[in-house]
């Protein structure tokens, strides 16, 4: 096992990926500490067998900077496999500001190949090049030196193993012609929107039974001032204060440190010096914040008006969609989405692109009465009317 400890050395690695047609990554990171994902370990490997062509990556040492990685995350002409990308994607963008492209996930390419629901690596690496991974490096601190060489195999056999199976993959969406239906969801993927959150939109993370508007208003001024707190000092926002800390100032509305000290939630260190002063200044804000410019949460979907029924037969429509296709039912459309389109909304994810062909325009038709559901035997049969 190769362990690149030098900025040198994986450019020298990252010059040679680039002579084939696709890359295989993956990370280690630790994050309970942190408000941004630590990157601890890097593995990398392009096509080869067992641990040949794969290296593994030390960021942890002095000196190591990425910038030969972010350079080949530029080359198009070399695919970068991922899977489940969505954390390692994170980290890359707020370390580099960049984004791996064009980028597979193998996760995503599995569930429209049928693969199931949000499937694990482990579940791909055994039953499509029928290895069995040995999981019992999985709850490593990686921040830790030296690593072990148990530590190190598991670490490589999350990119080793990820040739076969997106080598596989990636010909069963050539197969069946659903390449494009991968590439709509790695789209989102690869958005500054999906993995930044402004501290002025952070109070829609929080949930709330109360919708009054100086209520929301405190809320609001809490969570900006907690996201702001956490971003800058790089901690996790429950290191700050908890949502339901939040909620319990928000409905109390101290004004001093005495009313804050009566807090039933607020941490000890919380409740004097710089911090305190710090939330008793976002709840003045929010108890004067003018109550036509405070926040209100979207209740449009607690007024919509569902036809049970339709409702009911979209779910069984969208089940014989799913088994027909093979697609995971939750990646075509959530329940939500089904709501919705019984309720006569149109503007539905469910109903655009690949998920329309594959569910959606039956959908509508069902909706306008021009089709009709029959159960034979344990399957759905659509009747045109």
């Amino acid at each position: 096992m190769k362990t690149l400890t030098t900025t040198e050395q994986l450019a020298e690695f990252c010059a040679e990926a680039r002579n084939h047609p696709y890359v295989t990554i993956d990370t280690e990171f630790l994050r309970e500490r942190t408000y941004y994902s630590q990157l601890c370990l890097l593995q990398l490997a392009y096509p080869g067998k067992g641990d040949e062509n794969a290296v593994l990556v030390d960021p942890l040492v002095d000196g190591m900077r990425l910038d030969p990685l972010y350079d080949l995350f530029r080359d198009t002409s070399v695919v970068k496999v991922f899977h489940a990308a969505r954390q390692d994607l994170e980290i890359f963008y707020f370390d580099g500001k960049v984004f791996p492209k064009p980028l597979f996930d193998t996760q995503v390419a599995a569930m429209v190949c049928g693969f199931g629901e949000q499937v694990g690596y482990e579940t791909l690496v055994k039953r499509i090049v029928n290895h069995q991974v040995d999981k019992s490096s999985r709850f490593t601190d990686w921040s830790r030196r030296p690593l072990t060489d148990a530590q190190k195999e598991y670490a490589l056999a999350d990119v080793t193993h990820l040739r076969g199976v997106y080598e596989f993959l990636a010909a069963e969406l050539k197969r069946q012609n659903r390449s494009k239906w991968v590439d709509e969801e790695i789209e989102v993927l690869t958005r500054a929107e999906t993995y930044e959150i402004a501290p002025d939109d952070a109070w829609k993370r929080v949930k709330t039974r109360t919708s009054s508007a100086r209520f929301m208003a405190i809320v609001k001024e809490l969570a900006a001032f907690r996201e702001n707190y956490a971003q800058t000092n790089n901690v996790p926002r429950s290191r700050v204060f908890k949502d339901d800390v939040l909620i319990e100032l928000a409905s109390t509305k101290p004004a001093n440190l005495t009313d804050l000290g009566r807090s039933r939630l607020l941490q000890r260190e919380a409740r004097k010096g710089d911090l305190a002063d710090a939330i008793l200044a976002a709840v003045a804000r929010g108890v004067a914040m003018p109550t036509d410019l405070a926040p209100q949460p979207d209740r449009s979907r607690d007024k919509l008006n569902v036809d049970p029924a339709l409702a009911d037969l979209l779910r069984v429509l969208l089940k014989a969609k799913a088994e027909q296709s093979s697609v995971a039912q939750k990646l075509i459309a959530t329940s939500s989405d089904l709501d919705l389109i019984a309720a006569g909304e149109r503007d539905v994810m469910a109903l655009r692109g690949w998920r329309g062909e594959v569910f959606g325009d039956d959908a509508l038709r069902l909706c306008a009465g021009k089709v009709a559901l029959a159960a034979k035997g344990g399957s759905v049969r659509i009747i045109n009317l």
